[in-house]
């Protein structure tokens, strides 16, 4: 029974009236000061995961942003690829007028229509971020050039390339096609 005639703790005693003693918690400081401390922990805890889950929530949201940024700079990586054939047979066929058919008059308007086609063309490929990678007389770089053959050469240093066999490109700052290159190496 309570000592301290408060009515409050008297009718809380006549409600756990008949409850046997062990089940009965009297609140001692000790089992307070446990309990606070225990719940001080589970909320740290809990502060502590939420914590993660926003990190997390922030990196996906990044992440997903970059993907999407990706996705709208190298959504035409598969029709650059397939429209270089074009470039490179519109090219192979300038270089391939003999000098004879260019002094022509009949000739000379239909190769400059050719020629004008080839300059819109590279217009376009500057406008959609696709460039040309410069090869020869630069020493071989792996990630650009693709060494098709090494040619003994006394003139270039070796590791140079000397030749281009097909131009490559870059699509923004991403490799679009390697350049296929001879590099030169020491004689004997």
């Amino acid at each position: 029974m309570n000592d301290n005639g408060n009515p409050q703790d008297e009718a809380v005693e006549k409600e756990l009236a008949g409850v046997p003693e062990e089940m009965l918690d009297r609140g001692e400081e000790g089992t307070i000061d446990e309990a606070l401390d225990s719940l001080r922990g589970d909320l740290e805890k809990a502060q502590q995961e939420m914590l993660y889950a926003k990190a997390e929530v922030q990196n996906v949201r990044r992440r997903m942003e970059k993907e999407a940024q990706d996705a709208r700079a190298y959504a035409t990586t598969g029709f650059a690829r397939d429209i270089l054939a074009v470039a490179d047979n519109l090219a192979r066929a300038l270089d391939h007028v003999p000098p004879e058919m260019r002094e022509d008059d009949k000739l000379r308007n239909f190769l400059a229509g050719i020629e004008a086609t080839q300059r819109e063309l590279d217009k376009v490929f500057g406008l959609h971020g696709i460039s040309r990678i410069a090869a020869v007389g630069l020493p071989l770089d792996p990630h650009q050039h693709q060494a098709m053959l090494e040619v003994p050469s006394d003139e270039a240093e070796p590791g140079t390339v000397i030749q281009e066999m097909q131009a490559g490109y870059m699509i923004k700052d991403r490799l679009l096609r390697p350049a296929m290159v001879a590099v030169a190496k020491k004689p004997g």
